[in-house]
């Protein structure tokens, strides 16, 4: 597909038709398994001499035009469908570290990704080390000889503050430590990729999808990172890996593109703990990408209207969204988001945690729900809900205050969005 925009992208990359039927909508494969041709093309599959259908635990033609689509709207090489974003984390960091190894991530993260790195990584024997993306060389200080990469969140949540992805990138580089970016709440307004990112990775689950019936992930290989420049930094593409023939990534992979991440991850990770994405899934999610650069928009501007409106409530003591930033926030927000800022607005209003408990049970359209990206106005409460593992030292540190509601502002019309806020602040403050 020739054309760089995202709204043609959307529908046309990765695929024109079925070549048995002719059908121009990807059919959902549902199969466990691919016939092989013969014994000598199930050994070249076997043995990475050429790329195909083996099993829907490893590789499927629903994900692979899914992956493929992902992919091409990110400036990526390829493209990984997983079982859930939480999966894509996992495997985008236990791709480059292990027993012994660490990364340093920011600060700024959802709860479950602080959860999985200060918890289950660490009883793996992978020390995560958590730093302040105010200061991009806050991340050279805490490397090490055994740092693997480094982790962020595009636009985390719920600081709302874009992370200074050329500043940081341009430290790991220098090091060979790549950076790994959620670009989960950005996608189509930041392409992480441009300002130097080695790895990109999605919860498909949110924008993606934006219909909030499929639980899914994706990992994206930029194919910009030189690994072989790095063998001691990176070991695990560099060194034999036993699991599969002595195979050294860097080297194997070579007559396929530079595909060594992400085909790596797919045929050790993929198929030895198996978070494979369904096949319906990936079909949901092709659905929700042909309608993304029209629902980025919507989500965009009505998000901006909400912040403006918030923010001319007496009742309400603060309002997060990048458009009200100011110093660093603002001048991030315009070096990395100037063609929109997304579909989420945080706020504290001025009665505390039971102010923000009575907003969300006054509210009537938004969902009260744990998820964000979807066309449907959603709201939340992190402190009790989505952040309520951490500590309260922890929970400040990724932007959690007791008080603190997070709205996912949806494609609904914006008079009915204030309309609903405005009820639902009026009756927490009555």
């Amino acid at each position: 597909m020739a054309s760089k925009h995202p709204e043609t992208l959307a529908l046309h990359a990765g695929w024109r038709r079925d070549s048995a039927t002719n059908a121009v909508a990807v059919p959902i494969y549902q199969t466990t398994s691919f016939q092989f041709d013969s014994s000598e093309h199930a050994a070249n599959l076997f043995g990475l001499k050429e790329l195909g259908n083996i099993y829907t635990r490893i590789m499927n033609p629903t994900q692979d035009a899914f992956e493929q689509r992902i992919a091409a709207l990110e400036g990526g090489v390829a493209a990984l469908g997983l079982a859930s974003g939480q999966a894509a984390t996992a495997f985008s960091v236990q791709n480059l570290a292990r027993a012994g190894d660490n990364i340093v991530s920011s600060t700024d993260l959802y709860g479950g990704t602080w959860n999985l790195f200060a918890n289950t990584l660490k009883d793996q024997g992978i020390e995560v080390r958590f730093v302040d993306p105010a200061d991009p060389e806050a991340f050279a200080r805490a490397t090490d000889s055994k740092t693997r990469a480094y982790y962020a969140e595009t636009l985390p949540n719920p600081k709302l503050i874009p992370f200074p992805i050329a500043e940081v990138a341009a430290i790991g580089r220098k090091l060979g430590i790549p950076l790994i970016m959620d670009n989960t709440a950005a996608p189509l307004l930041v392409r992480p990729f441009d300002h130097g990112a080695a790895v990109v990775m999605y919860s498909s689950t949110k924008y993606i999808g934006g219909h909030g019936t499929s639980i899914g992930g994706v990992v994206i290989d930029g194919g910009n990172f030189d690994w072989e420049a790095f063998p001691e930094r990176q070991p695990l593409l560099n060194q034999p890996d036993p699991s599969y023939h002595g195979a050294v990534w860097s080297q194997a992979v070579k007559p396929l593109g530079p595909i060594a991440y992400i085909l790596k991850m797919r045929v050790t990770l993929l198929r030895d703990l198996g978070a494979a994405m369904a096949p319906f899934n990936a079909f949901m999610f092709i659905q929700g990408i042909e309608t993304l650069p029209l629902r980025m928009r919507a989500h965009c501007e009505n998000a901006a209207a909400v912040a403006t409106f918030l923010a001319g409530r007496k009742d309400v003591s603060r309002v997060i969204h990048p458009s009200h930033h100011t110093g660093v926030g603002a001048e991030r927000t315009a070096k990395y988001m100037p063609k929109g800022q997304g579909g989420l607005v945080g706020f504290e209003l001025s009665g505390g945690t039971e102010a923000g408990r009575k907003f969300i049970d006054a509210l009537k359209m938004f969902y009260h729900v744990a998820n964000i990206g979807d066309a449907r106005s959603l709201a939340i409460h992190p402190a009790s809900t989505t952040h309520s593992q951490l500590t309260e030292a922890e929970q400040a540190a990724t932007g959690v205050t007791p008080g603190y509601v997070r709205l996912s502002i949806g494609i609904e019309h914006i008079d009915d969005i204030l309309a609903d806020l405005s009820q639902a602040l009026d009756a927490a403050t009555a």
